[in-house]
Parts: C-alpha cells; sequence; structure tokens
C-alpha cells in the first residue's frame, strides 16, 4: 500500500512535459489522440500492428513501435510501456478468434504493466456492454460479466482493474465513433432498415479525443460513457446522412415487432469534466466531403 501511495503523489507532481503516454493501437481514434497529446506538452509513444504505419507515426513525433499481440505480445512491449500513462485502445476482434482472445490479449497487456513504471493505464471499451434495456443506461447498469451483452468486453475492464490500487485505472465506454471517413450513409445505401425508430449512441472522434485529453489532464479514475447527449434515431441520421452525400435511401420497414433500444447516457461524465460536446447532436457531426 505504501508504494502505490507514493507511485500516485509522484505521479500529481508530473506537468505534461515531463509526462509520456503511450497508446497501445494507434489507429483511427488512437492517432488523433497522439498528436492532440503531442501539441499539449505530452511525450507520446505509439504501436502500430503494421510496418509500413512506422514512418508515420514517427513523422508525427510519434516513439512508434510495431506490436502485435496474438494474444501473446510479439515486439518490444517493455520499451512501449516505459512510460507513466498507457492508453489501450485495441479492436477486440472477438468474431475471428472468439471470445476469449480479447481477454487473454489483456491480460498479456496487465502482466507487462506489472513489471513496468507505468502509473496509470486507461482502457477504451464500448457501450455495447450494455443490453438493449428499453430506456436509459448508465455505468452502474453493468458492473458484472454476467449483466453484459459483451462479456469479453467486461472481463478486459476487470482485467484492467485488477490493477489497482498499484496503477490507477480508467474505463471509457465509447459510443459508436463516427465523423470523418466513417459517414453512415455508406453503410446502409440501398439496403433495408427495420430498426429506424432506435436511437443512436454516437460520439464524434474530435470529441472522443477531446475526452480522453481532459480525464487524463483531470486523472479521473472509474468507468465513465463517452457518448453525445442527444439521441435521434437511426432513420434521422441516415435520412441526413444520404441526403448530404447523395447516397441512395434505404428502404425503411416499419415493423410489427417492437425493436428493443437503449440509450447511453454520458450525465456522469459530463458531471465530473464540465466537458463541452463541440458535436452534441449526432445529426450534426462533421464528416468529410467525398
Amino acid at each position: 500500500m505504501k508504494k502505490a501511495v507514493a507511485k500516485a503523489a509522484a505521479f500529481l507532481l508530473l506537468q505534461p512535459m515531463h509526462t509520456t503516454i503511450s497508446i497501445l493501437g494507434c489507429g483511427w481514434l488512437g492517432l488523433p489522440l497522439a498528436e492532440k497529446l503531442i501539441s499539449d506538452g505530452y511525450t507520446v509513444k505509439g504501436s502500430t500492428t503494421s510496418a509500413e504505419k512506422l514512418p508515420l507515426l514517427n513523422a508525427k513525433g510519434i516513439d512508434a513501435y510495431q506490436i502485435q499481440l496474438t494474444p501473446e505480445p510479439q515486439g518490444n512491449l517493455a520499451a512501449l510501456l516505459s512510460a507513466d500513462i498507457l492508453l489501450i485502445d485495441i479492436p477486440p476482434k472477438a468474431g475471428r478468434f472468439g471470445e476469449a482472445f480479447h481477454p487473454d490479449q489483456v491480460q498479456a497487456v496487465v502482466q507487462a504493466v506489472r513489471q513496468s513504471p507505468v502509473r496509470r493505464v486507461l482502457y477504451i471499451s464500448s457501450t455495447s456492454v450494455y443490453p438493449e434495456l428499453n430506456r436509459e443506461v448508465t455505468e452502474e447498469d453493468v458492473i458484472r460479466v454476467e449483466q453484459s451483452a459483451a462479456p469479453a468486453l467486461v472481463q478486459a475492464e476487470q482485467l484492467v482493474q485488477s490493477l489497482t490500487p498499484e496503477q490507477q485505472t480508467t474505463i471509457l465506454r465509447c459510443g459508436g465513433l463516427m465523423g470523418y471517413d466513417r459517414i453512415p450513409a455508406k453503410y446502409i445505401a440501398g439496403k433495408t432498415v427495420d430498426s429506424g425508430a432506435v436511437p443512436v449512441n454516437y460520439i464524434h472522434r474530435d470529441d472522443a479525443v477531446g475526452i480522453i485529453t481532459a480525464v487524463i489532464k483531470q486523472q479521473l479514475t472509474g468507468v465513465f460513457n463517452v457518448v453525445a447527449p442527444e439521441h435521434p434515431t437511426r432513420e434521422e441520421i441516415y435520412r441526413r446522412s444520404c441526403a448530404d452525400f447523395g447516397y441512395a435511401l434505404p428502404m425503411f420497414i416499419e415493423s410489427d415487432k417492437f425493436i428493443p433500444y437503449k440509450i447511453v447516457s454520458s450525465k456522469k461524465l459530463s458531471e465530473v469534466t464540465s466537458y463541452k460536446f463541440r458535436y452534441p447532436n449526432p445529426l450534426d457531426f462533421y464528416y468529410n466531403k467525398i
């Protein structure tokens, strides 16, 4: 316990320019996050599974490493973990490798973290952990594996949380990440949609980057939903997106069956960070013009 307190006290004294943040997974979210953190004065290390991407990361000022989790680490994970803060942002890939694969990946990382100087770990999870309860859901609705619609993700969350008290831990359950080249219309153009009345739980990438940065700076621990506060329906989103980008509208079918849903609350996050969303309404998300 004394060791944990000493680590925490030392961490509190660190200023951004003296803090090294490692991002395990510099992908669609991790790369712009790394750029933001560098602009804020942090030293950033980052990993990619592709050797071809290393020059890009290095050119952006990231100390880059090629690391794969198969689920055992392949590459110099110890060098990546020579840092103050670790952010884990790797896709679960459960469908391809099975439900146990992602928890095994996270377990391997957690074991390595225990032998590292890392003082704090943030894990990017997903709102897919919540079942469709036909109401607003909060962080308290899924605490145990058996409560979840995505048990493997909750297992991974719990593995990260097992690092306490030696390391501070934060779980960020992100909604559907959208923006830039992730345009809703691309995925449904000309298809049939029977769940148009279901509300969406989206977050724009710019807000995800801003929120993660705020959580790091405020040294918040715990579990937080990272979702835009407004929840238009899928039909509203698809109609707007198709109109804006010239895609063929899907065929909307009114189903006689009740379509279950969930509205993921971001109130806890907003209350503790006072973060002001750039895009509170998914109907107003910024996308790259084609």
